[in-house]
């Protein structure tokens, strides 16, 4: 069993003992731990939206979640099935304190999590996540007596209310989609996806969808995480000719994969990239997206005459360098779209109506569109040290070796040659050196880190 207590929330495998997996003992101890932080730091009304993905266990950790929501004295609007970014625009619907999301992502599907917002309807950032950690940690929260228990309401609208939202962004073209009678095949993973899509698609005009594991049933068909490896059967759809366009989303619905009408892969980095050409093309302005994240937005975004900021990995970090940098969109190169004109958080709901809209204007079939893009591979290895080992001091030697470059190194160490980067991070669980390489081919991406893999071996010898 296992069981991980971050600044971002708190996941785990379903069972245990105390301490050893996300059982009901620990979701209660952390849940009031962060009910005992927004009463002390949030101004709005005393009101927690919780949501949840499909998952099996999601109706036991919601009953406990809210029931100690509840006895902590919040009220609790519970939206049910919903997926992330619908539970985040719901936190500013409501006016809200805050949210809860429950949701392992795409972890499999013996795990479960929870995922913390604030009033804005935002991750936490890790100064607040450390916080909530500490309170758990020494359980100084204290739970309400009985004449002040909060309420429950039961409200199922936020699925509508979200697509209404993305329908009536000025940059989704409804009439432009509906004229090019678009078929659309989707895979969603038997979670929130397959409640919500078809009925975005319906919205948009789309004539045909085929759907593919659309009832949310929690039971996934494969690996939830939406890689070329795991989707195997919706390009064998499209290869068969039976759509001209294939979108894939993990149980949360905040990752966004495309298939082309050949069935292959247009290619997870590249979502964010044709979503930031169209929103470039009618809309000037900057972009963002984490270090780790193709050097192609970048391109496109010169392109316009605009300028690329890179963040440090993780949603919360992009969103606070988008607002530092006034970026029109923005991103993670995962499959996250984050549009600020609809909210700040990643959202496959907003990326699917903005590919679709450009894919309508442009009169192209997917594949000429991917094919309009830089072409970049991107190589991910990892090497592995011993604990004594001092790996501060191994980035900070490999920062010293390749000075002479363009080096960041807000979240480990980015080197950028002219043709090419490479990104290492440390784990902060094990001793280990993430190493992500991009080039324009994969082999010369792979050679960068094996190059980078050698280096180190030397180092710390």
């Amino acid at each position: 069993m296992t069981l991980i207590k971050s600044i971002s929330g708190i996941r785990g495998t379903i069972g245990g003992k105390p301490g050893e997996g996300l059982n009901p003992l620990d979701i209660v101890k952390f849940t009031a731990a962060y009910a005992s932080f927004i009463r002390e730091n949030e101004i709005n009304s005393g009101k927690i939206v919780v949501g949840r993905d499909a998952r099996i266990s999601g109706e036991m950790v919601d009953s406990v979640v809210t029931g100690t929501l509840l006895g902590m004295g919040f009220d609790v609007v519970n939206i049910g099935l919903a997926s992330t970014p619908t539970t985040e625009l719901a936190v500013t619907m409501e006016n809200a304190a805050g949210g809860i999301i429950l949701t392992a992502s795409h972890n499999p599907v013996q795990w479960n999590a929870l995922k913390l917002l604030n009033s804005k309807g935002e991750f936490m950032n890790a100064e607040q996540g450390q916080k909530i950690l500490e309170i758990a940690e020494h359980e100084d929260f204290c739970f309400s007596e009985v004449h002040h228990i909060g309420k429950l309401r039961h409200d199922d609208s936020y699925g509508q209310k979200h697509i209404e939202s993305i329908l009536a962004l000025p940059l989704v073209n409804v009439d432009a989609i509906k004229a090019a009678g678009f078929n659309v095949a989707i895979d969603c993973v038997n979670s929130v996806g397959g409640i919500v899509i078809p009925a975005l698609l319906d919205a948009l005009g789309v004539q045909q969808v085929e759907k593919l594991y659309c009832e949310p049933t929690g039971q996934f068909p494969h690996n939830p995480e939406p890689l070329p490896e795991h989707l195997s059967e919706i390009s064998k759809v499209l290869k068969q000719g039976k759509a001209d366009v294939g979108f894939v989303v993990d149980p949360d619905v905040d990752r966004l994969a495309v298939v082309c009408e050949n069935g292959e892969m247009f290619g997870e980095e590249y979502t964010l990239v044709a979503v930031a050409d169209y929103v470039l093309k009618h809309t000037p302005g900057n972009t963002v997206s984490n270090l780790s994240s193709t050097r192609a937005l970048r391109d496109v975004t010169q392109r316009y005459g605009m300028e690329y900021a890179a963040a440090a990995v993780g949603e919360v970090n992009v969103v606070e360098k988008m607002k530092i940098t006034g970026a029109v969109i923005g991103g993670e190169g995962n499959g996250g779209v984050i549009y600020p004109e609809s909210h700040y958080g990643r959202d496959a709901l907003v990326g699917i109506a903005l590919f679709l809209s450009h894919l309508a204007e442009s009169k192209q079939k997917v594949s000429e569109l991917r094919a309009g893009y830089p072409p970049y591979f991107i190589s991910k290895q990892k090497i592995e040290l011993t604990p004594n080992v001092n790996v501060d001091a191994i980035l900070e030697a490999v920062k010293q070796h390749y000075s002479e470059y363009d080096i960041n190194d807000v979240d480990g160490v980015k080197i950028d040659f002219p043709d090419r980067w490479v990104h290492l991070r440390k784990s902060n669980t094990e001793p280990i050196i993430r190493i992500y390489a991009e080039a324009s081919t994969m082999t010369a991406a792979e050679e960068t880190g094996n190059q980078m893999i050698e280096y180190i071996k030397k180092v710390k010898n």
